[in-house]
């Protein structure tokens, strides 16, 4: 009897506080919430099983470690749960996590705020800095995916928020949202730094923003992003109080905070202060006008289709081309900001190209533009094609993905 009474009260109190913490959620926060942990699980759980899968569909391609760290093995097994996301960049980012920065080995390209997350994680995990960047980056995302789904029902609706984080999370690229990759991160960052300027909370949006220009070079642009949104508000008010307008610029301004204090990092350390930015030359990306990148990218794209290892380019061309159609759409239809930051997101990598594979890797800076995905939403709608969307999207996604893990060059 006594045994029931405290089992009773146990669950009691069990109940009691999971009350009291609902209660301290909003509720569209939980909705939020609830639809992206569903969305999440599931996309993660197939990419998951994917890649168990996918190291086996595939003979494998040459794999490539960094220095420092040597690449894993490819082998058939549930340790390809884990060891297959460790490919490319991901091994960079474990290497400077592990043992910190080389000046000689081209890691200054790497900007410093995920690793550094991922180097604490790995300390409070007794030293395992892969399973605490695969933590990082999937936590991230999920977080980036409620902030995501908020900000969209903020300038749009529910439906569109639903929408908007089933697109994003079934993009040919997403899987570099789950993988040891600082793409979950800075879209975080970014995301949330353009949600307070929305909603005029400035020093929240300056410091997002120049956590999220510590995380990637291209960050940088949430400078001119929040400059935009800032002079937006400022001509909307009357009497535009020169002093509210300074305050905000320099909330903006403060985003080169991040870019900045890397830079400082790289002169106390080898006395060069602009090591990140040089590396892009060693990296072989050289500056070129825009029109050539897309005619180039295009040239390539035809020339040697269904060829290996030309169809790389196919590859790149059939994620891009949509992506600028998209953010046409963008630019011109949704507010300042949003077009801003889509827009100037793509012109760096389509300026900095890789000479022999011009669109390379733009597939995967397009993932964090969140944008775009509003676009999406918009074109099924309009076209009645919402299936036909998710469909070919969802078998771009797994395609890449099976590439990936096999250590084909999608990066």
């Amino acid at each position: 009897m006594t045994t029931e009474i405290r089992d009773t009260a146990q669950t009691s109190r069990s109940s009691t506080g999971r009350r009291r913490l609902r209660d301290r959620i909003p509720p569209d926060l939980e909705v939020a919430l609830l639809y992206c942990l569903k969305v999440f699980l599931l996309v993660r759980v197939g990419l998951a099983l994917l890649a168990i899968v996918g190291v086996t569909l595939l003979p494998p391609n040459e794999a490539a470690g960094v220095p420092g760290w040597p690449a894993p093995e490819l082998t058939p097994g549930w340790h390809n749960l884990f060891t297959s996301w460790e490919r490319w960049d991901a091994l960079w980012f474990l290497r400077i996590a592990s043992s910190g920065y080389d000046a000689t080995d081209g890691s200054a390209a790497f900007f410093p705020l995920y690793p550094m997350i991922v180097r604490g994680v790995s300390f409070g995990l007794g030293g395992h800095p892969l399973a605490a960047a695969l933590i990082v980056s999937n936590v991230a995302y999920l977080v980036a995916m409620v902030t995501v789904y908020r900000l969209t029902e903020y300038e749009f609706d529910t439906e569109r928020a639903r929408n908007t984080i089933l697109f994003m999370s079934i993009f040919p690229t997403a899987l570099f949202f789950f993988a040891p990759y600082s793409e979950s991160l800075f879209l975080l960052l970014a995301a949330g730094s353009i949600y307070a300027a929305r909603r005029d909370r400035w020093i929240t949006a300056g410091l997002l923003g120049a956590l999220a220009a510590l995380t990637r070079s291209v960050g940088l642009v949430l400078i001119v992003v929040l400059a935009a949104e800032a002079l937006r508000r400022w001509m909307k008010r009357e009497g535009r109080e020169p002093v509210r307008l300074i305050a905000m610029l320099a909330c903006a301004a403060a985003v080169a905070v991040g870019t900045l204090s890397y830079l400082v990092f790289w002169n106390a350390f080898d006395g060069n202060w602009l090591a990140p930015i040089g590396e892009q030359g060693n990296w072989q990306r050289t500056f070129a006008v825009i029109p050539y990148t897309l005619w180039a990218g295009t040239r390539e794209a035809w020339r040697y289709v269904g060829q290996f290892p030309g169809g790389y380019h196919t590859i790149d061309w059939l994620v891009v081309v949509p992506v600028l159609l998209l953010a046409t759409w963008v630019a011109f239809r949704t507010p300042l900001p949003y077009a801003v930051y889509t827009v100037a997101s793509l012109l760096l990598p389509l300026s900095l190209i890789f000479e022999s594979r011009p669109l390379m890797s733009v597939p995967r800076f397009a993932v964090v533009l969140f944008p775009i995905y509003w676009a999406m939403d918009h074109f099924a709608k309009r076209w009645r094609s919402r299936s036909t969307f998710v469909g070919v999207s969802a078998a771009g996604l797994g395609i890449l993905t099976v590439l990936f893990v096999n250590w084909y060059w999608i990066f």
